[in-house]
């Protein structure tokens, strides 16, 4: 399985550099602005702060966890023989022993400290991933928002302006009641609309200023034209698999797991314990000098831990196979998606524009004492609605466009995994 994955991997990293990098992005914050936002998020600080958790593990695991003992020893001897006096002796004595790590562990210990840095890192970069495509995600919902605020202020003026001139024609006894009253009611429900929208755009504007502090919102955003995605799927897949993260922290974690089993393996040969120790005994009479070794006796706990490492590194090695499935799947998904969303904004934008075209037209014939006001209003209305569908449409295939860079790492590139 780890050689199927590794083989797979290395194709993917291969072909993502055939995907051409991120233009400019005019719809977004500026990128200096976005790193420090992203820097200062507390997931990504909490993740950089597990980092140097990892590296103080590293050294820790480095300098091994046996420590020099020093023991000390005072006892009082009594001697008592037949026909001699009773003899009475202090004595003393100190010994020092430490155990001893056999050969390999210390290395294989090394090795475990740095896949623990590296998964930390790995760790630290997702966070911050996660933390950019929430940022996107929010500041797309806001701007969503914000376009269908604007959409329904267009609208409301051109529905203010109709009852105007119905109402004046009514004075003039050139429009019937009944118009001026439809007319005053579709302006009614279109100011309902503005207010409902503008409700939203300052609830999406306030959970950008809450979650990412000092994210200017700029007035009036003029969105671009969402550009095809271009490359093929093999080739997006192979650009954000290249750098994934979670796939990175499932692999640096079974890498980890496989280095840990080692290790619990070489633990079924305890370690042995060398001491030294000198006594002063008889009063000093006599001056003892020793080395002494011990060994612990292997027993079913020992082989127990090793088993539990290998299946710990089996179930890590199958955690990194359903990764690469998982995050293949959604990236394949995401460039469907992605370029789907473009086709489906060019057909709503020529909709929009025929059926602007129509209210247009409508418009005119009313003027000139042709059609009625029903017509009028409800070529407005669909006119309205087409409009707003288009810019929503572009919003969507903007926004994920911009997911497919980020997710390829051709966009908000601020770290080195």
């Amino acid at each position: 399985m780890k050689t199927a994955i590794s083989c797979f991997g290395f194709f993917l990293a291969a072909a993502a550099h055939a995907v051409e990098p991120a233009a400019a992005s005019p719809d977004l914050p500026p990128n200096d602005m976005v790193a420090r936002i992203l820097q200062a998020a507390p997931t990504v600080q909490e993740a950089g702060s597990l980092v140097r958790v990892e590296e103080a593990n590293r050294t820790r695991l480095e300098a091994g966890h046996y420590e020099w003992n020093v023991r000390l020893t005072g006892q009082r001897r009594r001697v008592e023989a037949p026909d001699a006096p009773v003899g009475r002796f202090y004595e003393q004595g100190a010994a020092i022993e430490r155990t001893i790590r056999l050969p390999g562990k210390a290395e294989l210990d090394a090795e475990l400290g740095a896949k623990g840095v590296e998964s930390a890192e790995w760790a630290h970069g997702d966070a911050r991933h996660e933390a950019s495509r929430g940022l996107l995600k929010a500041w797309f919902a806001w701007l969503r928002e914000s376009a269908s605020a604007q959409q329904w202020t267009s609208q409301v003026g051109l529905l203010e302006q109709n009852a105007k001139q119905l109402v004046r024609r009514g004075q003039l006894g050139d429009a019937a009641r009944v118009e001026s009253v439809l007319a005053e009611a579709a302006f009614a429900q279109a100011e309902a609309q503005l207010a409902q929208a503008r409700v939203r755009e300052r609830t999406a504007a306030e959970e950008l200023r809450r979650r990412y502090p000092g994210l200017p919102l700029p007035t009036g955003v003029k969105l671009s034209v969402p550009e095809a995605v271009g490359e093929g799927e093999a080739e997006w897949v192979a650009a954000i698999l290249e750098h994934n993260h979670e796939l990175g922290l499932a692999r640096s974690e079974a890498q980890r797991a496989q280095v840990a089993a080692s290790r619990s393996s070489r633990d079924q040969l305890p370690d042995p314990t060398l001491g030294m120790h000198v006594m002063r005994e008889r009063g000093g009479e006599e001056h003892i000098f020793g080395v002494s070794l011990t060994i612990p006796l292997a027993g079913k706990a020992r082989r127990a831990g090793a088993d539990a490492a290998l299946a710990q590194a089996a179930a890590a090695s199958s955690r990194e196979a359903a990764a690469l499935q998982k995050v293949t799947t959604e990236a394949a998904t995401l460039y469907y998606t992605a370029q789907s969303a473009r086709a489906s904004w060019e057909s709503s934008r020529l909709a929009a524009e025929r059926l602007t075209q129509a209210a247009d037209m409508t418009a005119r014939a009313y003027q000139l004492g042709e059609g009625n006001l029903s017509d009028l209003l409800t070529t407005r209305r669909l006119a309205n609605e087409a409009q707003l569908a288009a810019r929503l449409a572009q919003l969507e295939a903007l926004e994920l466009r911009y997911r497919l860079l980020l997710d390829a790492h051709r966009l908000w590139v601020f770290d080195t995994h």
